[in-house]
């Protein structure tokens, strides 16, 4: 039996921009042969664990909609920080899904994540923002909160990690060391491999170029990854200009409202009329009310544009980043045991075969620990086929969130349409009122000529 392939999603499946928005609110493998799992080999696990049907053999279909109906998480900087000597910076973290809010430090999502990858190491565990030894400002923190919630985000919204009970003890447990609590959850119990029950036949679910799909699909994310880096860089460098647009549109008003408000006193003989520069100031002081207000548009502008455009760049990345460290974990972790237990069998086996004809005590011994590596070169062979399962149902999964573009460039459009509109009224409302700066000599408002018009005037 063969898993078929991913067909493209309907036109229905992708989210609208509302729809989004209330859904979004290199450590290596052991060194030896054979790789050790966490836990006894034969553990019962208790039914809120996880447990996949039988005919669960593939990735279910489902749209980029379900995905991220399944939990919206929530991460918010705690407004003061803990600790006697040390300070640390704690995180609220709420689950819609939960109806839970925990405090959680930095280190806790750390151990979450290595016993995530313990857990499932042939799955996307997306990767943590980095460490900082020294001080850390404002700007870092927020940088680093934005990132763990697109971490919990695509944490919560995994088809696999969502139902499993370290998620949830994660989410909504409230006693004092969660990383304990966390670690003795998965002591015992193994890793998915051991309880899946699909792990022995997954050789089954494979097409015969198996091998060659996956480098074409590494390839493609590759590329795909390339490509939406780049456009996340220009994204922020447009929201970039836009918040510094609206800090110079501020400093453009103050500057003419103190300009108004001058009060030196101005010479008889500077001016043909006193009037004229008294009208002129109290002119240029209400005209940094509109360029508030274009300053405001201009800020709100760019803080959608970071949030409904930049970060859901960066929650694609980050899923795209988990692909690829995925596929590097799978060549030098079971790939590589498998190529190398197989490569010491080999030369190992004429001896062994010599050994077991002589029939001395020495060389049972021998013939019993070598079929006891043969069955660990079996079950290796078992996880290698699992671990390509699991990687194809990744593969899909990275195409089920590929709809996410149509999302962020429609976001795009829409708050450069919409910004560029609220703009253009407050500067077409801004016109009538510099009439006052154009007066003539017999102080009647002059409308201003254009650069054409100029130019026909006499000589």
């Amino acid at each position: 039996m063969t898993g078929r392939a991913m067909e493209p999603l309907p036109p229905e499946a992708v989210p609208t921009a509302a729809e989004f928005e209330a859904g979004d609110q290199e450590a290596g493998p052991p060194a030896a042969d054979v790789p050790t799992p966490w836990g006894p080999e034969q553990t019962e696990l208790a039914p809120t664990q996880m447990q996949m049907p039988p005919e669960n053999t593939l990735l279910p279909s489902q749209s980029l909609q379900e995905l991220l109906a399944r939990d919206t998480v929530q991460v918010e900087v705690s407004p003061e920080k803990k600790g006697l000597f040390l300070k640390h910076v704690e995180y609220e973290v709420s689950s819609q899904r939960f109806r839970s809010s925990v405090y959680r430090r930095y280190n806790d999502f750390v151990v979450f994540q290595e016993v995530l990858l313990h857990r499932f190491p042939y799955r996307m565990v997306p990767a943590l923002p980095p460490k900082r030894v020294l001080g850390a400002d404002r700007e870092f923190i927020e940088a680093r909160r934005r990132a763990l919630k697109r971490f919990i985000n695509l944490v919560a919204r995994h088809p696999r990690f969502s139902e499993d009970v370290v998620l949830k003890l994660f989410l909504s447990f409230s006693g004092p060391d969660v990383q304990n609590k966390l670690k003795e959850s998965a002591q015992g119990i193994g890793d998915e491999f051991l309880h899946c029950k699909a792990a022995t036949h997954a050789k089954d679910f494979l097409p015969a170029d198996i091998q060659a799909q996956f480098a074409a699909s590494r390839e493609l994310v590759r590329s795909v990854y390339n490509s939406f880096y780049k456009l996340r860089d220009r994204a922020e460098r447009i929201a970039s200009r836009a918040i510094d647009n609206a800090a110079d549109l501020l400093m453009f008003g103050k500057e003419l409202s103190a300009l108004g408000s001058d009060t030196t006193p101005l010479p008889p003989w500077a001016a043909l009329s006193s009037n004229t520069w008294g009208s002129l100031k109290q002119a240029l002081r209400g005209l940094s009310v509109e360029f508030a207000l274009l300053a405001d548009k201009a800020a709100l502008q760019g803080r959608q544009e970071e949030s409904d455009v930049v970060e859901k760049l960066n929650l694609f990345l980050d899923l795209l980043q988990s692909y690829k460290d995925l596929c590097e974990r799978h060549e030098k972790g079971v790939l590589h045991r498998h190529q190398r237990a197989l490569h010491r069998h080999s030369l190992t086996k004429r001896q062994v075969l010599g050994a077991a004809q002589s029939r001395e005590p020495e060389a049972v011994e021998q013939l019993e620990s070598r079929i006891v590596e043969e069955n660990a070169i079996q079950t290796l062979e078992l996880r290698s086929h699992f671990a390509l399962y699991c990687l194809r149902q990744e593969t899909q999964l990275v195409h089920v969130y590929l709809p996410l573009t149509s999302h962020i460039l429609g976001a795009f459009v829409s708050s450069q349409s919409q910004g560029h509109q609220e703009m253009s009224k407050v500067w077409n409302d801004l016109k009538p009122k510099l009439h006052c700066l154009f007066a003539g000599p017999s102080s009647v408002p002059a409308r201003p000529r254009s650069p054409p018009e100029d130019s026909l005037l006499p000589r």
